[in-house]
């Protein structure tokens, strides 16, 4: 190991190969803030020198994690004292801007924020949009396939990358960074490291594609008072509306974020057993005001909203959505705390979280709590469990009872957040035998030595 920082020092200079203290003070898990055990932290700049990183590990054997914003929650980034720590967090460039051809090329060490600002800046949008938006990374949000809110208009984050460049386990750059929105010219190599946590290849560029940004934007928040209610609105709602957002609030959620918690001011009374965000973008503001409104009087004589509250300024509309992003309250409210991010039939939700909480309240009757929220449009739930404690025993149980029921229900033990250590072992209800057999076959390819993010989404 020493030989090899010798080499790596050499390389990057010996301030960007950070060593005990230094490696200590960082986090290696956003929720649980554990301290990042790694033998080292090395901090390239460009891909050049990451190629020649990872070609003196393949060399040496030595297996290395890479890190971007650490924002995510399955444990994805934690790194053993045996491991190296790749941190991209030098590598912030804006390469290109093409209003002409709506892209923006990027290294993947930026902030999400900071390329929707710089797309802003031409009028353009880039759609991914989620809470850690400040932190996180584009090179992670690939690595993950991040979701986020607008994923019911614009998809996940694979819809949003045109090319890609990464380097392999073995040093050597694949650089396919495609502009275009047709090229079926052989094979699509960037799907092959959208979304596998770091563990086929290292994610260092990206060509990302932009999205006009359309100057009308309508957010409301509105009580629903049963689930059949909530889902004959998100079906009027695709239908009459250009919709970009809808994200359901069980009562759980949005009585602890306001009257319980008192972290923000209740919109709306807090006794409706389920709470939405809608959100329409479009091209004409004074018509599509007038169409908003009109859908939420329909809605009221439906009998499928009991109340709401309609954003008149962007500020208010913040209001609303920190009552749905604000996770730091939920994780002060309900420590220690698991969390859950799982996607399933929309007409299943309503009774999968009953079950659930029936279930939870058996197993755990003191101390059992159970929090909902999340992208109703798209299937994804994500679910805040508390027991009391965070031990093993206690996890196992959990686990079981929120995973269990997904296989036979057809849902997936992860809708956005992705595998990482922390689901791992339950990755064989959500695919099968014959799926997990061809994941190894393209670890082994391009990863023989088993050198990229070990011990992370396969078994």
């Amino acid at each position: 190991m020493d030989q090899l920082l010798e080499s790596l020092t050499e390389i990057l200079g010996p301030e960007n190969v950070l060593t005990g203290e230094a490696v200590l003070e960082r986090s290696a898990d956003w929720f649980s803030s554990m301290p990042c055990e790694a033998a080292a932290i090395v901090r390239p700049a460009t891909t050049e020198q990451l190629s020649q990183i990872m070609t003196l590990c393949h060399k040496a054997r030595q297996p290395v994690v890479t890190h971007g914003g650490v924002t995510g929650v399955v444990h994805g980034a934690v790194a053993s004292a045996n491991e190296l720590v790749i941190s991209l967090e030098r590598m912030t460039a804006i390469e290109e801007v093409d209003a002409v051809g709506g892209t923006m090329t990027v290294q993947a060490g930026i902030p999400l924020q900071s390329v929707q600002e710089a797309a802003a800046e031409i009028d353009m949008q880039f759609p991914l949009d989620l809470g850690a938006r400040g932190s996180c990374t584009i090179g992670g949000n690939i690595a993950t396939n991040a979701g986020g809110v607008q994923v019911i208009r614009y998809g996940m984050m694979r819809q949003q990358v045109l090319g890609l460049e990464a380097v392999l386990a073995d040093g050597r750059v694949v650089s396919s960074m495609n502009r275009m929105l047709k090229n079926n010219a052989g094979y699509d190599l960037k799907q092959l490291f959208i979304g596998s946590e770091g563990t086929l290849g290292i994610v260092t560029r990206a060509v990302l594609r932009l999205q006009p940004r359309l100057p009308s934007e309508q957010c409301a928040m509105v009580a629903v008072p049963t689930f059949d209610a909530l889902t004959t609105l998100l079906d009027l709602t695709s239908r009459r509306l250009d919709l970009s957002a809808f994200e359901a609030l069980w009562n759980s959620h949005y009585r602890l974020m306001t009257e319980e918690s008192g972290a923000h001011r209740a919109p709306l009374p807090v006794d409706s057993p389920f709470y939405a965000i809608i959100e329409t973008q479009g091209v004409d503001r004074e018509h599509d005001a007038e169409r908003f409104q009109a859908l939420l009087e329909q809605a009221f004589e439906e009998g499928l909203i009991s109340d709401a509250v309609l954003a008149s300024s962007e500020a208010q509309r913040q209001e609303l959505w920190a009552i749905r992003e604000n996770i730091e309250v939920l994780i002060r409210a309900l420590g220690p705390m698991f969390s859950f991010d799982v996607s399933l039939p929309i007409p299943a939700m309503a009774s999968y979280v009953a079950d659930l909480e029936r279930q939870l309240a058996q197993a755990f009757p003191e101390a059992g709590r159970l929090v909902t929220f999340g992208h109703l449009g798209d299937g994804n739930l994500h679910i805040m469990v508390t027991v009391g404690d965070a031990g093993r025993e206690s996890r196992y149980a959990v686990e079981k009872l929120v995973y269990q029921p997904l296989a036979e229900i057809g849902g997936s033990i992860s809708a956005e957040h992705g595998i990482g250590m922390e689901k791992r072992d339950y990755l064989y209800l959500s695919r099968n035998e014959d799926e997990i057999e061809v994941m190894k076959m393209l670890k082994k390819a391009l990863d023989p030595k088993g050198l990229l993010n070990p011990g992370k989404v396969l078994p």
